[in-house]
């Protein structure tokens, strides 16, 4: 992509007439003319890679790191994802997706600033910003989807999770966790999606915010993008589209769109977990 700049030219090759009889003193190069000149050169390639990388995050993909426990065995605390911004958008969500979402309001308390000098602080804001550096947990959170707009999601409290009347046999739960331990029963209205951490007793998800607007659901409008790839630790690298398995044979929701406009959940026992 770069290429080398050469010096000024010293004018022994031109073929102009010489005033008098004496030969013409040697031009002096120009000091500094190849320092000026990779100078340049790297500050326009800062600046090509700093733009690529804001557009890449604006439109295509953004890294995130993982603060809790709500999504184990899946992800752990630490763990980095990639996640897609094409999706909602160019490509549609689907049931077993897991989506990052930035707080509908009243998930989250508000997280203590990072200890950093302003310096630090103002580096790390360029950094997240184009995307080099990965979001904070911030007001952001990532949950897996478990109802689309229309769909029926209900549990019984002790047994598979039913989604638009098909049990929903989810692999990707907790070892040991109930599907939930909690009986509810919602029809998830439209522009809106139903959200499950995959360590069920420990996640306060749609379950735990069913006196909030909305019943516990989720606006599209709130999702960021669908993750798609474990990237950090390398020896966790993993592809993270299995869940969809889990729904496949789920038909789609019922035409009549009885309680759609209504939404929410309609819990028999409160929720624990954190």
């Amino acid at each position: 992509m770069s290429s080398a700049e050469g010096g000024p030219v010293d004018g022994r090759g031109d073929e102009r007439p010489v005033a008098g009889g004496a030969p013409p003193a040697e031009e002096e190069p120009r000091r500094g003319g190849g320092l000026t000149g990779a100078l340049r050169e790297v500050v326009v390639v800062v600046v090509t890679a700093l733009v690529l990388s804001l557009l890449i995050k604006t439109f295509l993909v953004q890294a995130f790191y993982i603060p809790s426990e709500s999504m184990q065995p899946t992800l752990e605390v630490g763990d980095r994802v990639l996640v897609s911004r094409l999706t909602p958008g160019p490509f549609e969500l689907e049931r077993g997706d897991v989506v990052v979402f930035t707080d509908p309001g009243g998930w989250l308390d508000q997280a203590p600033a990072p200890d950093r000098t302003p310096v630090g602080a103002a580096v790390a804001d360029v950094l997240s910003f184009v995307g080099v550096l990965p979001e904070d947990s911030g007001d952001h959170l990532i949950k897996r989807v478990i109802g689309l707009p229309g769909d029926t999601v209900s549990a019984d409290g002790t047994g598979e999770l039913v989604v638009n009347g098909e049990p929903v046999e989810e692999r990707y739960v907790y070892p040991g966790d109930l599907p939930s331990a909690e009986a509810f029963s919602v029809v998830v209205p439209e522009g809106r999606i139903w959200v499950m951490g995959d360590h069920r007793s420990d996640s306060l998800d749609s379950r735990a915010h069913t006196q909030l607007e909305g019943g516990g659901t989720v606006p599209l409008d709130d999702v960021v993008g669908r993750a798609v790839l474990l990237v950090w630790p390398l020896d966790r690298w993993d592809w993270l589209g299995q869940g969809e398995d889990a729904f496949r044979r789920v038909p789609p929701p019922a035409a009549s769109g009885t309680g759609v406009e209504q939404g929410g959940a309609t819990p028999t026992a409160p929720v624990a977990g954190s």
